[in-house]
């Protein structure tokens, strides 16, 4: 699971290309003379997203190997590439962070720009070391695995249980000799004993 490039948008309608805030990426799998034309890609494809995403939207857009997920709330567009194992969900987790994020830090300054600026990047930067793990991103999610873990070790206690039961059955066993044998002890005592009544 990994998340490739994270970028904050001002969304400028459907007739204008939309102005780049804040970018980060990490193109470190791609190979060295490449990342440059990655990086050109991302960005083009980034404004077409965001451009044919209105206000108040959400979308996804599966392109090759990757997902685009892309959110505008009220014209301040978060977009992420991940790839197939990010979940959706998580995902927009994220972007509803970088958005909030963004707000919280700039205020509404975004609305008057015009150009691309770099503002963002920092915050860009942050997101995407932070949310590489979706669990960290999404709280449901990290509760499920939680869950699931505490699932795998219920599982492996009733297994040693079970492996002791066979000890157990042992122990029944060798617990019913020494009652068998308390048995026999009492008869021998009994007979014993008779020999000696008191009357």
């Amino acid at each position: 699971m990994k998340i490739t490039c994270i970028s904050v948008l001002k969304h400028n309608g459907e007739s204008a290309e939309p102005s780049l805030l804040g970018v980060a990426s990490d193109v470190s799998n791609f190979g060295y003379f490449q990342r440059p034309s990655v990086r050109e890609m991302l960005n083009f494809v980034s404004r077409t997203v965001v451009r044919r995403t209105g206000n108040g939207q959400r979308q996804s857009v599966e392109h090759e190997e990757y997902y685009v997920h892309t959110t505008n709330k009220g014209g301040l567009a978060a977009i992420a590439f991940v790839d197939r194992e990010y979940p959706a969900r998580s995902a927009f987790c994220v972007l509803n962070k970088v958005i909030s994020d963004y707000e919280a830090k700039f205020g509404d300054s975004w609305k008057t720009v015009t150009a691309d600026i770099e503002n963002g990047n920092d915050l860009c930067e942050a997101a995407l070391t932070e949310y590489q793990d979706p669990a960290n991103a999404d709280k449901l999610l990290k509760v499920q695995r939680e869950l699931d873990e505490t699932k795998v070790i219920l599982h492996k206690t009733i297994d040693s249980v079970l492996a002791r039961g066979e000890k157990l059955d042992t122990l029944v066993e060798k617990s019913t000799d020494l009652s068998m044998a308390s048995q026999v002890f009492y008869k021998q005592a009994r007979k014993q004993n008779q020999c000696c009544v008191i009357m």
